[in-house]
């Protein structure tokens, strides 16, 4: 198989040139809301790791072909996977593991705290009922015993956090050095 992303500034290019459509139901573009993501993390003291993995969550939703109206058509793209694995080789799992369990990070926090259900987006909620709906008590207690399970709490909230229409953050040039210091 030939590999999506031989270097980070593919993946970079494919960020800003790819990102510029419509975010599924939000007042921002993908590569609006992944700008905000990082920015959140980085406000929030996350590591190097974890601001790329922010940056990157959804670079599924850019790689899936299946449309805006995926979740309209009941159509869980499993984007976090689809990222994980393109990224996967490049990148260590401090980026990758939360990359691929943002998702159930979401579910995870459904089930631990009702407020955080109430607070999400209504495209949010159209996806989590796709994504299995919020966790039982034995999937959050083995969601809670994976690796970088607290890592990917936290990108759970900086990716809700990052759907503020015309906020201005950093362009993706500003995590290039970081996402090339981590890459393989």
């Amino acid at each position: 198989m030939t590999d999506r992303f031989p270097t980070a500034d593919s993946v970079l290019d494919a960020l800003t040139k790819g990102g510029g459509g419509a975010y599924f139901g939000e007042p921002v573009t993908v590569l609006e809301h992944s700008l905000q993501a990082a920015w959140f993390m980085e406000r929030k003291g996350g590591s190097p790791a974890l601001v790329v993995a922010a940056l990157l969550h959804d670079l599924g939703h850019l790689l899936h072909g299946e449309g805006e109206d995926a979740a309209d058509r009941g159509l869980d793209t499993r984007h976090e996977e689809l990222a994980a694995e393109v990224l996967a080789g490049h990148l260590p799992a401090a980026v990758i593991d939360p990359i691929r369990l943002h998702v159930a990070a979401k579910r995870y926090l459904c089930h631990a705290n009702p407020r955080y259900f109430a607070g999400l987006s209504p495209a949010s909620v159209e996806s989590l009922a796709l994504q299995g709906g919020p966790m039982n008590d034995a999937e959050a207690e083995a969601f809670l015993a994976l690796p970088h399970a607290t890592e990917a709490i936290a990108l759970r909230h900086a990716d809700d956090a990052a759907k503020v229409r015309g906020l201005a953050v950093p362009a993706a040039d500003a995590y290039r050095e970081r996402m090339v210091a981590l890459w393989s």
